[in-house]
């Protein structure tokens, strides 16, 4: 772990406030990553990264990361212009515009596979590929929700919750000329997403772990039971994507599945610190100046609100990391324009220091700077910019 001190030596005399990514603690994660895959290649989720420097540097660390999963057309439009290719979209496109976009750099010759969850999509898709002379990839977004005892236990996501609708929708994409059914995916959200060792909370750790173990059962089987369906159509299918950061050790393992697919765990954010069955180090963070020191063990901080999506709670705020034994201040949390915190530690913190912190979701922390001081071996060895820092905004 790295200390307070480390980072201020490395950083020092670089305007604040600013994001950076621990290049040397970034590989430790993806080591980590690749060998929870259980030899299976693994898609890197851009979502959770947001850097074209970042994704190039770890689609080069080993050849198990191949490809990415994108979160939007204009997105993946720019990722292909920076020289990417076997592209998956995350999520299903409809505005027209972006989906000619789309036909067009598969004419070119870029591996682009959209996603698709219903009959609209299909017809959607069918009109905009016979109009434009292209065959668009699909894949099938299957909904990897588990109900169990009455309890919806995962997110609103795909409305193919079963075999039937699902094997439907292939088939119907089967008989389609202008479309091709390139792979299936599944997002076990419930497994990949929830965190089961919260502070304090050792009841509702209890449930998730016991919801999370029949759920990793439940989707193993429903996965193998689509994937065996779909052959039985005569379909061959490129790829069967399922996984996540937080499910990677489970997933791997599910013969149906022949790739993976990781984000967050490259950067290890603040929500990572809550799961029970691995660790990641915190290879990404902000630093935020300290301006003033209103009274004794309280210093504020210039900006710093900083939070990240999801249901609102405490754990959606920034983490204070260095100097070791920093806190937010329970009752302004990270602020607008200024953060106060507490700290009792053995540094001597003075006006102008820096604060370090770990935003809680992985990707949204590019969102907020255009730019990553990349430090390794205790120095900056590099600049990358951000998708903001590339003057994109996708969402």
């Amino acid at each position: 772990m790295r200390d307070y001190r480390y980072y201020q030596s490395a950083f020092a005399g670089i305007p604040k406030p600013f994001a950076f990514v621990d290049l040397d603690l970034l590989e430790q994660n993806a080591e980590q990553i690749g060998l929870q895959s259980n030899g299976k290649p693994i898609r890197i989720a851009s979502k959770s990264i947001r850097s074209v420097g970042i994704l190039k540097h770890l689609l080069q660390l080993d050849d198990c990361f191949s490809g990415l999963m994108c979160f939007s057309a204009p997105e993946a439009i720019h990722l292909c212009a920076a020289g990417f290719d076997d592209l998956l979209l995350g999520y299903p496109v409809w505005e027209k515009s972006w989906l000619i976009a789309l036909g067009e750099q598969i004419q070119q010759g870029r591996s682009l596979t959209l996603m698709i969850d219903s009959v609209s999509h299909v017809e959607h898709l069918e009109q905009i590929a016979r109009e434009q002379g292209v065959i668009f990839p699909v894949c099938l977004d299957i909904d990897m929700s588990s109900d169990i005892l009455g309890l919806h236990f995962g997110v609103w996501r795909s409305p193919l919750r079963s075999l039937e609708q699902a094997v439907a929708l292939a088939s119907r994409v089967a008989s389609s000329k202008h479309l091709k059914l390139d792979g299936i995916m599944g997002y076990e959200a419930q497994i990949a997403g929830v965190g089961d060792r919260y502070p304090r909370q050792f009841f509702k750790n209890s449930l998730i772990r016991l919801l999370k173990q029949q759920s990793v059962k439940e989707v193993a089987h429903r996965r193998a039971e689509l994937v065996k369906a779909i052959g039985e159509l005569g379909i061959s299918l490129r790829f069967v994507n399922g996984g996540g950061t937080g499910s990677l050790h489970h997933t791997g393992r599910e013969d149906a599945v022949t790739e993976l697919t990781a984000g967050s765990g490259f950067f290890s954010p603040g929500l990572f610190d809550y799961y029970q069955d691995f660790h990641f180090q915190p290879a990404a963070g902000f630093a935020l100046e300290i301006i003033r020191k209103p009274a004794e063990h309280i210093y504020t901080c210039a900006g710093g609100g900083y939070i990240a999506s999801g249901s609102a709670g405490a754990d959606r705020l920034p983490k204070p990391y260095l100097p070791t034994g920093v806190r937010l201040m329970p009752n302004e949390g990270a602020g607008e324009v200024q953060t106060p915190i507490q700290y009792r530690g053995m540094e001597t913190l003075q006006l102008g220091d820096p604060v370090f912190f770990r935003h809680a979701k992985a990707g949204e922390l590019c969102e907020r700077f255009s730019r990553l001081y990349c430090v390794s071996g205790g120095k900056v060895v590099e600049e990358m910019t951000t998708y903001r820092g590339d003057g994109q905004c996708f969402l």
